[in-house]
């Protein structure tokens, strides 16, 4: 069985975005030389998602605007008991959840036609990682 793991920080420019990283994620698949296996793609903060669906700009700012009407940007959570404001963000993070596993095979990642990866950043302006590992033989 090989293993890899490599890391992706962010530092995003908005509070909140969505960056596609399928080309980072095939890069390091490319390099594991995994041929039949999975790779995990996990955000390594619990304000953040990474997600699977179609790259098109119209639907990225749907989702934007159905995980802001879900999970609004508020100043009452309970949450912000703490000295925090980013409530919505934890919340924004449970309705996408923060990794996926995606199948390799024959050496590529194996993803429906439309399908993309994306990190979305729901408390960005600051340092942020992500952890991409490939299992497999």
């Amino acid at each position: 069985m090989k293993f890899r793991t490599e890391y992706l920080t962010f530092n995003t420019k908005k509070r909140r975005e969505y960056i596609h990283i399928t080309p980072q994620v095939e890069a390091v698949v490319a390099k594991s030389g995994v041929r039949e296996g999975m790779v995990l793609v996990s955000a390594m903060h619990i304000t953040a998602a990474v997600f699977v669906n179609d790259h098109e700009d119209g639907l990225l700012a749907d989702i934007d605007e159905w995980l802001e009407k879900l999970a609004p940007f508020r100043q009452d959570y309970r949450h912000h008991r703490t000295g925090e404001t980013n409530g919505d963000a934890h919340l924004k993070n449970l309705l996408l959840h923060h990794e996926v596993i995606l199948p390799i095979t024959a050496g590529k990642l194996d993803l429906g036609p439309w399908q993309a990866v994306f990190y979305g950043e729901f408390d960005g302006q600051r340092r942020k990682r992500l952890v991409i590992k490939v299992m497999g033989e």
